[in-house]
């Protein structure tokens, strides 16, 4: 009888354990290896495939769940959770609709740039296993992979930045087109947002473009609601108790008046002292308004106030500059010894 075959690691040319049980089997190295190309690599390509089919839909599952979230978005509806009324719920209303359309087509947006990173990431790598399984040499395949990668890392570390944090700004739901906001450098009306530049106009027509990787915090005064804040200096010899009782019935009537009552969503707030200024003592008034309306808002309740404050006889003081004129002696006698001085 012949001797006994025994397999060792230079049997087959893969590790595959169909070519270890085809030759225990039979004991017939060239059947081994015929079943491992003919069975072995082609299970192994499809096992592959498959874990990348599985793969892809669990994490083609976590961004549906991400992009659900970041379409009902983190904010409250304004409107049930402020009780704004009247033409202001219907703007209100109005704006959260167009909100609420472009947090959506945002969030589908990042959720299929997600998904097709996903793809080809997990295509990539399961593609150059599948090259291994056939025989490729995937060394030079994985340098290069290291090299570019390197290179992407050092040259666009910026870009990645900025395209990172548009990611998690939109997801997050930090403004959109429309809100005003601050962003440090630059404040103003957003009227573009995109993974990696936000466009911004402020009040005197400038245009910003401001990378997302540079915006550190964010200041949005649009949303929800916005609060007016108007401060009102008076003199030091006034009455202050009389005084903030005026103030308080200016911002009632203001706030019982038709033509804001859709715009101030609570009863105004006289806080009372805020500082001793060097002219005259500051009092303050909040109100809570529609988003946007602040403005207006606090600009109706300055006149107002002024126009109560000229029939109430209350001063509100300007800044006062003392200037001291020293007359100097321009002709006269001189000391002993000296001319007089001429003019």
């Amino acid at each position: 009888m012949g001797a006994m075959l025994r397999f060792d690691d230079s049997t087959c040319d893969t590790g595959h354990d169909i070519c270890r049980w085809t030759f225990e089997a039979t004991d017939n190295q060239k059947l081994a290896n015929a079943a491992d190309v003919l069975i072995g690599r082609p299970l192994t390509i499809v096992t592959l495939l498959l874990l990348l089919l599985i793969v892809r839909w669990i994490l083609h599952r976590l961004v549906d769940r991400l992009v659900a979230r970041a379409e009902d978005g983190v904010l409250p509806d304004r409107v049930s959770r402020f009780g704004i009324r009247g033409r202001a719920a219907q703007q209100a209303t109005a704006r959260d609709l167009a909100t609420q359309t472009r947090r959506v087509q945002r969030a589908k947006t990042m959720g299929d740039l997600l998904k097709s990173v996903i793809t080809g990431l997990l295509v990539a790598v399961i593609g150059t296993m599948v090259l291994s399984e056939l025989g490729v040499d995937i060394a030079p395949i994985i340098a290069s992979a290291g090299i570019i990668g390197i290179a992407l890392g050092f040259g666009a570390q910026s870009l990645v930045k900025d395209f990172l944090s548009g990611v998690f700004m939109i997801f997050e739901d930090q403004y959109g087109v429309g809100d005003v906001v601050d962003v440090g450098e630059a404040s103003g009306t957003v009227e573009a947002v995109s993974l990696r530049v936000t466009r911004l106009r402020d009040l005197n027509g400038t245009v910003w473009y401001v990378p997302n990787g540079a915006i550190l915090r964010v200041g949005n005064m649009s949303q929800n609601w916005s609060r007016a804040v108007v401060d009102v200096n008076v003199a030091y010899h006034e009455d202050l108790v009389r005084a903030q009782r005026v103030l308080r019935e200016v911002a009632h009537d203001l706030w019982e008046d038709e033509d804001f009552s859709d715009l101030i969503i609570e009863e105004p707030e006289v806080t009372g002292v805020e500082v001793f200024g060097p002219e005259s003592v500051t009092l303050r008034v909040l109100i809570k308004t529609a988003p946007m309306e602040q403005w207006g808002v606090a600009r109706a309740l300055r006149q107002r106030i002024k126009a109560r404050f000229d029939h109430e006889g209350i001063e509100i003081p300007l800044p006062q500059r003392v200037v001291w004129h020293r007359e100097e002696q321009r002709t006269g006698s001189s000391p002993e010894g000296e001319e007089p001085v001429q003019g």
